[in-house]
């Protein structure tokens, strides 16, 4: 069995989680959330805890056990502290601004590009060059920075373009003249 499946979730005295199967709903001070959970297992819930118990041992099932846990787990912390990506831009010209409720990203490109922010994510430019991605629930975040990314990768010549924060690249040498 899963290592990560067989250990209690901790709700915290703010979070109230119910199960109706296959929906889990978690609620908290930052908000609600709700997901489809398709797992045969049991799911107990009770005011401090979560317990996921796996009643067929086929291998669907161990797949999917450890998946649960983990998905609610990330609901948990999500409507109690929220996820956060950060996103640095590198580059001569390269810059971030709020515009709206979107987001316009000058890369390089012949024209500025306007990112519309989608519903639940929290975009903050604290300067140029940083666009911080913050929301409750951890999928949207990661897709939502993962598309900005995508706008311009960081090449690995000079590092140019929109790299996560805590990413490091890895820089190629230049061609060298024949001597």
């Amino acid at each position: 069995m899963s290592r990560i499946g067989k250990l209690p979730i901790v709700l915290p005295a703010s979070v109230k989680c119910v199960y109706k199967a296959p929906k889990v709903t978690v609620e908290g001070p930052k908000g609600k959330l709700e997901k489809t959970i398709n797992f045969s297992g049991k799911i107990k819930t009770d005011k401090k805890s979560i317990t996921i118990t796996s009643e067929k041992v086929d291998k669907k099932n161990k797949a999917l056990y450890g998946l649960a846990r983990s998905l609610i787990n990330s609901m948990v912390i999500g409507v109690t502290e929220g996820f956060v990506k950060t996103l640095k831009i590198v580059g001569v010209g390269y810059k971030a601004q709020m515009e709206g409720n979107g987001l316009l990203l000058n890369l390089g490109h012949s024209h500025p590009i306007q990112y519309k922010v989608p519903e639940g994510i929290k975009i903050d430019v604290p300067d140029m060059n940083t666009v911080v991605v913050s929301g409750i629930d951890k999928q949207i975040v990661g897709q939502t920075a993962s598309e900005i990314r995508k706008f311009r990768p960081p090449e690995p010549y000079k590092g140019k373009g929109v790299k996560y924060s805590d990413e490091k690249i890895r820089r190629k040498a230049g061609k060298t003249g024949i001597k």
